[in-house]
């Protein structure tokens, strides 16, 4: 891992404060280190677990990542920050309002080498823009997808939850590498 990964995520949340990707109704909780409501039984992330999932994922400037479960935005934004603008995020959300809602929050951090787009139902990710350096995803699945796998550049990485349990995913060839960090609890991954 890079060793100034703690400092580029420290940057990155205080570049794009969680307050501007919340519903007004919850925005005055922003600081609050719990998930909080987006609608549609999404959520927001609690900024210690994503913080956590930006550190395993070991993201560099220039890297090509895919983002699964954007929400609000905020993680697209922050892995924005992340690659700058040598690389490119692409989220994806499968709640057609939320991926409406994110996209404006993303723009509106004028990072236009990041995008949010409505997930194809069935699908998982975008497997024809693969591969990725990088994917991160905010949501639980009950095993490890191997499609989402599939959709890694070799010795590319996958911060994931799975049945409560987060894993850090590099692929190697047909061979994966997987180290649990701890458990976690997420909306399904659908």
């Amino acid at each position: 891992m890079q060793p100034d990964i703690q400092d580029a995520v420290a940057a990155a949340f205080a570049a794009h404060p969680r307050t501007g990707f919340l519903p007004a109704a919850v925005r005055d909780q922003a600081g609050h280190d719990g998930p909080l409501p987006i609608g549609h039984g999404q959520t927001n992330s609690q900024p210690r677990t994503v913080a956590d999932m930006l550190r395993l994922l070991d993201v560099a400037p220039g890297m090509r990542v895919l983002d699964v479960g954007a929400g609000s935005g905020w993680s697209t934004a922050l892995l924005a920050h992340l690659v700058g603008a040598t690389g490119e995020v692409h989220g994806v959300e499968l709640v057609p309002e939320l991926t409406r809602w994110g996209a404006g929050n993303l723009a509106a951090t004028k990072q236009p080498w990041a995008s949010i787009v409505q997930a194809v139902p069935g699908v998982l990710g975008l497997p024809d823009r693969a591969p990725f350096d990088r994917i991160l995803v905010s949501a639980e699945p009950d095993t490890l997808p191997r499609t989402l796998v599939d959709q890694l550049r070799d010795g590319g990485v996958m911060v994931i939850p799975v049945a409560g349990e987060m894993l850090r995913v590099v692929r190697r060839g047909d061979k994966t590498e997987i180290t649990r960090h701890g458990d976690y609890r997420f909306v399904p991954l659908k």
